[in-house]
Parts: structure tokens; sequence; C-alpha cells
């Protein structure tokens, strides 16, 4: 297969992590046949500029095509992609009739990119191992210079902080799925409190449009802004720019969100307060901890199924491992974590083997309901 054309045909919703799955998928199938020429067919709603941070990608095709509505011309949303390829390797999602039944333009892309596209030798699913395949690779993005040294100017400090931490308040889902602001004041004081002198940066996206947005008011994060810590702000500064600020940092801190995966590509350590709807399935040779709710009082975990959602006091709607009783609960947990990942001492494979279990006990041992990219979890369970 020395020298074969793969497209790995990825049209999926627009969050960061989806891009990245990409990617990852990508790298193990470039990986597999030396010499292979891996491009991309990608949502163009989503992070295609990733693509420019992976060397192994010969070439993005970024596809302006509805994903929540049906499209009435998705052949002529296919016309920049070439037609012949010996590889096509699709979005295994394609073949999952709940995804068509919730997302129509997906059902109508894949259906107009199966007239368009033409395969020399094979069309298959990523990950397949005929189409030649590595899994469970460390996918690792090559920032930009420039970039990396806008991080090292934003960064820069009077003193070396005893620890960096990078803070995503919250994801692109309706803000009941976050913890609110009063509720990252604690997280912040204890962080403060527990490593003197620490840099807190916080990060997201506030722009309104068809990409992925911070779901944090704006007077949220200017209660963020105005904590004792003094955070540095990096909202809303370009992308890679705020990668390479990651890749600064000791820890990623976030909920979960489709940009931790982007977090560990660039070799930060992601400490998710676990809960919501989903629960955290990449894994990248990177030391991680998913701090995980107590599912007798803060059920989880729900995927395609609806979030239970509480009202939390004068918080509001939350869901209830997001509330403020459950993050006052587990502050000791964050902190010894974020201890832990700063100081280095967390190996991955025991990171693997401790989060699994976890999981595992959450689902009342019930493994069905687990899942990862490439079935790492098959391993621990």
């Amino acid at each position: 297969m020395d020298g074969d054309r793969m497209l790995v045909n990825f049209f999926y919703a627009q969050p960061v992590g989806h891009a990245v799955e990409a990617l990852h998928y990508a790298h193990g199938h470039a990986v597999a046949v030396p010499g292979r020429e891996v491009s991309l067919a990608l949502n163009a709603a989503t992070a295609t500029e990733l693509a420019g941070f992976c060397p192994f990608v010969s070439a993005t095709y970024a596809i302006q095509h509805p994903f929540l509505e049906p499209c009435p011309d998705s052949a002529s949303r296919l016309r920049s992609v070439p037609r012949d390829w010996d590889w096509i390797v699709d979005d295994t999602r394609r073949y999952q009739p709940l995804q068509y039944e919730l997302f129509p333009g997906m059902r109508d892309y894949y259906a107009a990119s199966d007239t368009h596209l033409r395969a020399g030798v094979s069309r298959s699913v990523v990950g397949a191992e005929r189409a030649g395949y590595r899994p469970h690779q460390p996918l690792r993005l090559e920032l930009p210079a420039t970039a990396r040294r806008a991080a090292v100017d934003r960064l820069s400090s009077d003193h070396a902080p005893a620890a960096r931490i990078a803070v995503m308040p919250a994801g692109s889902s309706d803000a009941s799925r976050y913890p609110s602001a009063g509720s990252w004041s604690q997280i912040l004081d204890a962080l403060a409190d527990a490593f003197t002198g620490v840099q807190v940066v916080l990060l997201g996206r506030t722009a309104q449009d068809e990409r992925t947005s911070t779901a944090l008011s704006g007077d949220d994060l200017a209660e963020l802004r105005r904590h004792r810590s003094g955070p540095v702000d990096c909202f809303d500064v370009p992308l890679g720019e705020q990668l390479a600020v990651v890749e600064a940092c000791d820890v990623f801190l976030a909920p979960h969100t489709g940009f931790g995966l982007a977090a560990l590509a660039v070799g930060t350590p992601w400490l998710s307060l676990s809960g919501g709807r989903w629960f955290e399935y990449y894994f990248n040779h990177v030391p991680f901890r998913s701090v995980l709710p107590d599912p007798d009082r803060y059920p989880s975990f729900s995927q395609f199924d609806p979030a239970q959602i509480i009202i939390d006091g004068e918080e509001g709607p939350r869901t209830p491992s997001m509330t403020r009783a459950r993050i006052r609960e587990d502050l000791d947990r964050i902190v010894a974590a974020a201890q832990e990942l700063v100081a280095g001492t967390l190996p991955y494979e025991r990171a693997l083997s401790e989060y699994f279990a976890g999981l595992k006990a959450v689902h009342r041992g019930d493994t069905s309901a687990i899942w990862s990219i490439d079935s790492v979890h098959l391993g621990y369970v």
C-alpha cells in the first residue's frame, strides 16, 4: 500500500474535539503505511486549522454544509473534494441510525459523498485494520513558532509561578452543564491556597458564530477575571495561540470539553471536572485525572439521553454534577489531582487504570455503557 492516497471522510459536529478525533485517526492511518498521503474532509464549522499543525496531513477540505438541518444541494458542497482515492475511510458514526435521526445534515452529506467519492482499492471506516491502522498512537500538534512566542509574552511574569494552570470554565453546551462562576471562584480560591503564586490562565471563545463558543455569560467571565489570583486573560485570542498557552501550562483544568482533547494533543495533562452527559473517552499518552462524581448523589453520563437538570438555588439550572454542593465536596480531590499532575508523579498507565476502575464503579459494574476511541478501555475493564 506504499504511496497510496487516503481520504479520511470525517464530517461531524463542529466542536474542536471532533477535529482532534479526525486527526487522531488520520495519524493512525498515516503511521501504519509509510509514504501514504492522508487527506481530511471536515465540517468547515470546526477547527479545520488544526490540520495545519499536523505534517502528516496532505490536504484538508473544509465542507460548507449544514449539520443539524437537511441540505437540498449537498452534491454541490463536495465539488472541491477530488473524487478518486485509493482508500476512503468514513467516520463510524455514519452507520449509527440515531446519528441520522438527530442530524439530518449529516445524513445528507454522507449520501452525497457516497455518490461523489470513488475508492480505487476500498472504502471502509476510520480505524479499520484492513485499511492500515495503528491504534492508540500519540498525537502531537506542531504549533507555529509565532504562536509559541506570543504565548511566552502573554505568560511572562516578574516571578516564576509555583504552577501554571490553564482553565476553561465552560464549553459550548448549555450553561447548566458547567460549574457556575461562584463554583469556579471556590475552585480558584482552593488552587491559590494550595499553590502559592499560581498563575491561572482563562481560556475560551465568546464570539457567536457557526463555531463553538463559551456558555459562560459576560458577567460570569468578568467575575472570574477579577479573582484574587490575577488570572491571565486569554479569551478570544487565536486558537493556535491558545493552544500554545496550554502547551506552556502544567495542567489544563476544565469540565468535559472537546478542547480537552486538543490540550492532550499539545502534551498538557487534563484535569477534568467530570460529569454531565459525557465521560472522558480520548487518551493520548499524557497523564490525566477525571474527578468523577458520586453516582448516587450526582447522576451523570446520560450520553444521548437528556441530562437531568435541577435548580441549584441562586446558581440556577444545573446538572447535578455541576452544582455548588458537588464542587464544594470535591475541592480536596480537585486540588490533590492538580498537585499530582503539576508534580509530574502520575504515570500514564496508572492514570488509565485508575480512571477506568472509577468509571466502572460509577456505572455500577456495567461495562457495556463504557467506550473509548480505539477501544483503549478494553484493556482495563
